[in-house]
């Protein structure tokens, strides 16, 4: 019994003891470390606090209301810290030139903490979380379905999915004008593209998979909200049975649907491009001994890896950017004017066009930059490391906090807070001071593998809307980004759409 509490002692008092001494000889504090909950309280009022009102509608700094904790304690320790999530340490870090040590010259001596059960339940066991060989088996068997080549063949599908969802908001009114929430209706549009992406010829089977995913997020979401009881996850409650039903429901699906297409590779020769077609051709190349083996189940937790992923970055980024376009005319008309100049105000959107929408891509750069879907990442050291001539102890967490990095007057100038696209003119590289100034999509190695497709969707949808519609932000908009998962507006997004 004295051993047990020795070892309690040891590990919630005197090893953050010994991490905080061992910082503070480098000149590296933090808020001091709280027994058992680190500085878990403070973190929650800060965040309770700065979210309880709605921003100004058209202030962009919103590094304070959404990583208000970093805000704050920046201010008193400096842009590198530790701070503790009860007794785990993290060195918060945002100089880009530490930065690069992690992601790329050093990133085999760091990897990524393991996502909160909660979430893995939900995005799955996939590239999000794995990491080793498993890891560069998956990416090197998935990466071909998202080159540029590949991805551009979806354009007419993406196209048909956009239009109809113009032609149902048309519909829904006996005017020229119409308030739609765009967030609810981009999530609908996106589900719909990621789908046929990954399971193409599958693709009813898929969708119905998805809707089941979809219904799972409201619990996870449910969840995460209950951080002063975790242990609650676990009881067999109404909402908890639920989730677990879906859970399953979810993984029976998805390998029914793999052995289907497993079964039926040969004799109907189906397409191969689609992300499941490629995940099952490795499984089939490996029993010929061709490649190490990809399992039915490692299949299905990269699906729903890929749909989490994919629904949530594609859907905030297109809500983001039609909000920022609503807010500021003057640069919706320039988009507009370069979306006739490119293929008319009729003329459907080639596969082609995409690369001479050059205004447009600086709307959506400005866009990810000031609204990145993901907020910060985090690291683990995986033995002693130096970092910048910092001595860094093995299972130290870097946390990255990326839209601060986004905010950085530094790396951005004094306007660093400000919607203004033209500073992509030139491409990112002349945006910023700094190479590694915008990471929306992340870094090295890791970097995000459906990028292409983000893009490419978000490009034709906005392309699109601006050939049919001008569009205002709604009287009944509150500017409340918030984080949950990832970077949301907190009320919803209503527009208010008039065809041109």
């Amino acid at each position: 019994m004295m051993a047990v509490v020795l070892k309690i002692l040891v590990a919630l008092w005197w090893r953050p003891r010994k991490i905080e001494e061992h910082f503070a000889k480098q000149g590296i504090r933090g808020p001091p470390y709280n027994f058992l909950l680190g500085n878990a309280k403070e973190i929650l009022s800060l965040m309770s606090k700065s979210s309880s009102q709605p921003m100004p509608t058209f202030s962009h700094n919103i590094l304070p209301r959404v990583l208000s904790f970093y805000h704050h304690w920046k201010k008193i320790y400096g842009g590198m810290f530790l701070i503790w999530f009860g007794p785990t340490v993290r060195l918060t870090i945002s100089d880009p030139d530490l930065i690069r040590e992690i992601f790329i010259s050093k990133s085999e001596l760091f990897e990524k903490i393991e996502a909160h059960p909660v979430f893995k339940q939900l995005e799955g066991d996939g590239l999000l979380n794995l990491n080793g060989e498993k890891w560069s088996h998956h990416r090197k068997i998935t990466t071909p379905a998202f080159n540029i080549e590949n991805i551009k063949l979806l354009v007419p599908m993406v196209v048909k999915c956009v239009n109809q969802m113009l032609d149902r908001w048309i519909a829904m009114s006996n005017s020229d004008e119409i308030e739609i929430e765009v967030s609810e209706c981009y999530q609908t549009l996106t589900k719909d593209v990621i789908a046929r992406t990954t399971f193409g010829c599958s693709y009813d089977e898929g969708e119905v998979i998805f809707r089941l995913q979809a219904q799972q997020m409201v619990y996870v979401a449910d969840a995460l909200k209950n951080v002063t009881f975790p242990i609650s996850r676990f009881l067999p409650t109404k909402k908890n049975m639920r989730a677990w039903k879906l859970d399953k429901e979810i993984n029976r699906s998805l390998e029914n649907v793999i052995k289907k297409r497993m079964h039926n590779w040969r004799e109907d020769e189906l397409d191969q491009k689609d992300l499941l077609g490629l995940m099952v051709q490795a499984t089939l190349g490996s029993k010929e001994g061709l490649e190490p083996k990809i399992t039915v189940h490692d299949i299905a937790e990269e699906c729903k890896n890929f749909f989490f992923a994919g629904e949530q970055t594609t859907t905030n980024l297109l809500t983001w950017t039609t909000i920022l376009l609503a807010m500021h005319p003057q640069w919706q008309l320039m988009a507009r004017d370069e979306v006739f100049k490119v293929c008319g105000s009729s003329d459907v959107p080639s596969k082609d066009d995409i690369s001479k929408f050059k205004i447009l891509n600086m709307v959506i750069n400005e866009s990810l930059r000031l609204y990145p879907s993901v907020v910060a990442t985090i690291r683990r050291s995986r033995s002693n490391v130096e970092l910048g001539g910092y001595k860094i102890p093995s299972g130290t967490e870097l946390l990255i906090p990326i839209l601060a990095i986004h905010h950085d007057q530094a790396i951005w100038g004094h306007d660093a807070n400000e919607f203004n696209p033209a500073r992509f003119s030139g491409g990112v590289a002349r945006a910023t001071k700094h190479p590694l100034g915008f990471i929306p999509f992340g870094l090295g190695i890791r970097t995000c593998i459906g990028q292409n497709l983000v893009m490419l969707q978000t490009k034709l949808t906005l392309a699109i809307i601006l050939q049919r519609f001008s569009f205002t932000i709604s009287p009944k908009y509150k500017h409340a980004p918030t984080v949950l998962m990832i970077l949301h507006p907190q009320h919803g997004a209503p527009i208010i759409f008039r065809r041109l």
